[in-house]
């Protein structure tokens, strides 16, 4: 067994994108293990770490040379390697050569095509310090950065300028030269508390020589937990709560390598301000944490996260108090401003702003959105006046100072802004819950308004960019139509929206004030959709076991995508029972049998009169009655019961295929029992097409 010794890298650079850290460290991380992967070196646990100047890798126990590899090598066929006496041919001298060996030492190998040279043999692996620097290279130039810098006079490319870099094999540097800095042992601490080199000993010795000589805590979990934990306990001193949110924890952390907490406070005057503004004026400009009484209510107070460790404290307190107190005027002045105008007199300034160039602006999609709201809301039984009000406003608070300040609360202003103007409060709530969900695990709109609106721009975002041809393509994604197609497809399941979406595609399609590509794009659309409802499933594991499912259901092309989702769930539910496996089969043998009878003029339905075996007399008497009970279940969308009573069906089915011979000779039974057939298969195929599951 090869030696073991542990591997660092470490690349040292000016201040790395915050909001890309994270993402950077673990892309770095996944690439590095996988390059090694390939090469065969065996390794022990592996650790990332990065902070705001620097990326790095540890890996455990790493295996200092490649395993020998066995090597299996044809060569030329024997008529060609030697000549009438026997003697080698140039053609076995040069194989030879190449196996390292003389043309005694190779052997021979046969088949069906005659005889051939071959040699078997080992090739020795390569050493560790060989592979890493390339691997290191590749994994580094795969990182996913959008836009790479280069500096100084060299042609070196990274996400920022590179100013060392450590590469250790235990105690042994690594000699390598990437982005123009030769590789060593030489790391550097904390900017102001430690900005002198420190020298490594050996690749173990890294987080501890950073924390203890470096002001530095490298692992960005241990970062971001004393990060957490400073700063409930420092909002606790203060009488409240940290208002911890994931995203900003994780920006902070990367902003910082020895993290402080400190409270702050302004003036409580300011807590008039809707509580999301001040939110996002404390977390958004300053990367703040806003502290919480007890009763979840806003306190003047804040937690900043500083980067040293400072012998005056307060001074750095002030600072931070005197930035913020700016921020919040302006926020201010902006809530009353915005005020003074209603948001019904903002309309027309919607027609100066741009949606997209060949669709018009944003008060065209509005129009749009209304006619397709008024849709949905016939469906599910919404206010047809707040609706077409909601319609109305719902982009109008885009043209407030205030959101143009903080574009994170469109919608949430919309609210605030029809409560101040006394608009209904359900037209109000649309304003804000039509752009729900935001992202995954987002909250969805609970009143019939913000469901109508909601779906009605999500419908029309859709069908508009795919009308001007610039679907989704690869990762690009530019319009956000992922998210708009699963936060569509969620309304509709989660909220129990009965809605027949093709229907509402194809009226939003026509609303597009674009020449369309062709008749088929509704029918894109709605593909693309589906495509979207399958991953949909896909991430929740329901899929997991039976992947094939979702196709069974997609070809009986349900009206709806909850309708979909109730047929998906029974299916799921029958699958799990005995019965399902066979009578799967058999459908898929059905399928199958009249398929290939299609051109046997099958009755459309059987006549009992002319069956001539038992089993096909039974099969048909329970077919009937199963029919009788199953079909007020499928009538009220009971597709689970239904298919659970369906499943007793399995045993006179067998018992049909293992007496009866469908493809008879007499003409009448033939098509009579294709018939039976075909009424059977069709009371499945009345939730979903059991034959296009595997088993």
């Amino acid at each position: 067994m090869a030696e073991q010794r542990d591997f660092l890298v470490e690349i040292g650079t000016e201040e790395l994108p915050p909001k890309d850290l994270k993402r950077l460290s673990a892309a770095f991380e996944q690439s590095l293990v996988s390059e090694i992967a390939r090469t065969g070196l065996d390794h022990g646990p592996v650790h990332s770490f990065a902070t705001p100047r620097r990326l790095a890798v540890r890996i455990d126990a790493l295996a200092t040379r490649q395993p020998a590899r066995k090597l299996e090598l044809r060569g030329p066929p024997l008529k060609i390697a030697f000549d009438a006496d026997g003697n080698p041919t140039k053609a076995a001298e040069a194989f030879a050569s190449k196996c390292g060996v003389d043309v005694g030492a190779l052997g021979t190998t046969s088949g069906a095509k005659g005889e051939w040279l071959s040699y078997e043999g080992e090739e020795p692996g390569l050493a560790c310090t060989e592979l890493m620097p390339d691997l290191v290279a590749r994994s580094l130039a795969q990182l996913p950065v959008a836009r790479r810098m280069r500096w100084g006079s060299g042609d070196a490319e990274f996400v920022r300028p590179v100013h060392w870099l450590v590469m250790l094999l235990g105690t042994d540097v690594v000699e390598t030269t990437q982005f123009g800095v030769a590789s060593g042992r030489t790391t550097f601490g904390h900017r102001f508390h430690a900005p002198g080199p420190i020298t490594l000993s050996e690749a173990a010795d890294y987080p501890a020589a950073l924390a203890d000589k470096g002001y530095v805590i490298p692992g960005f979990a241990d970062r971001r937990d004393q990060i957490e934990a400073q700063a409930i306990a420092a909002a606790r001193e203060a009488g409240g709560s940290a208002h911890l949110e994931p995203a900003l924890l994780d920006e902070v952390t990367a902003l910082v390598e020895w993290p402080v907490a400190l409270v702050g406070n302004f003036d409580a005057d300011f807590l008039q301000l809707p509580r999301e503004v001040l939110i996002a004026t404390l977390q958004n400009h300053q990367r703040y944490f806003p502290v919480l009484a007890q009763d979840g209510r806003l306190q003047p107070a804040f937690v900043t996260i500083s980067n040293l460790e400072s012998s005056e404290p307060g001074r750095v307190r002030a600072g931070n108090e005197r930035v913020i107190r700016p921020r919040l005027a302006d926020a201010r002045f902006f809530w009353d401003n915005d005020r003074k105008k209603r948001l019904a007199d903002r309309v027309e300034a919607l027609k100066g702003i741009v949606f997209e160039a060949k669709l018009g602006t944003i008060h065209d999609k509005s129009q749009r959105v209304a006619v397709l709201a008024a849709e949905v809301a016939n469906a599910n039984e919404a206010d047809a006046e707040h609706v077409a009000r909601a319609a109305l406003l719902a982009k109008c608070d885009l043209v407030t100072a205030m959101v143009g300040e903080f574009p994170e609360l469109q919608g949430v202003m919309g609210r605030y802004y029809a409560a101040h103007d006394g608009e209904p409060e359900e037209v109000g709530a649309a304003l804000e819950e039509h752009y729900l969900p935001r992202f995954a695990g987002d909250r969805l709109p609970t009143g019939g308004v913000g469901q109508a609106i909601a779906v009605a721009d999500k419908l029309d975002t859709l069908c508009g960019i795919f009308a001007i041809g610039k679907r989704p393509t690869g990762t690009r994604d530019p319009f956000g139509l992922r998210r708009a197609a699963v936060g569509l497809l969620r309304i509709l399941i989660e909220d129990q929206l009965d809605l027949p979406l093709r229907d509402l595609i194809e009226v939003a399609v026509h609303l597009q004030p674009v020449n369309k590509v062709g008749d088929s794009l509704a029918e894109d659309v709605y593909g693309y959709t589906m495509e979207r409802l399958r991953a949909y499933y896909s991430d929740s594991g329901a899929l997991e076991s039976h992947p094939e499912i979702f196709d069974a259901v997609l070809l009986r092309k349900p009206a709806s995508p909850l309708d979909f989702d109730r047929r998906l769930a029974a299916v799921m539910n029958f699958m799990t029972l005995e019965q399902a496996q066979t009578l799967a089969a058999a459908n898929k043998r059905v399928a199958n049998i009249l398929r290939k009878a299609e051109d046997q003029a099958i009755p459309a339905q059987p006549d009992p009169t002319i069956f001539q075996d038992a089993e096909e007399k039974q099969l048909y008497e329970e077919l009937v009655a199963a029919e009788s009970v199953v079909e007020p279940l499928l009538t009220s969308r009971n597709y689970t019961d239904a298919l659970s009573h369906l499943a007793r069906l399995r045993a006179p089915v067998d018992a049909f295929f293992d007496a009866v011979m469908v493809m008879t000779e007499d003409p009448a039974v033939r098509r009579n029992r294709l018939a039976l057939l075909a009424r059977m298969r069709e009371s499945f195929l009345r939730v979903a097409d059991l034959s296009a599951i595997n088993v």
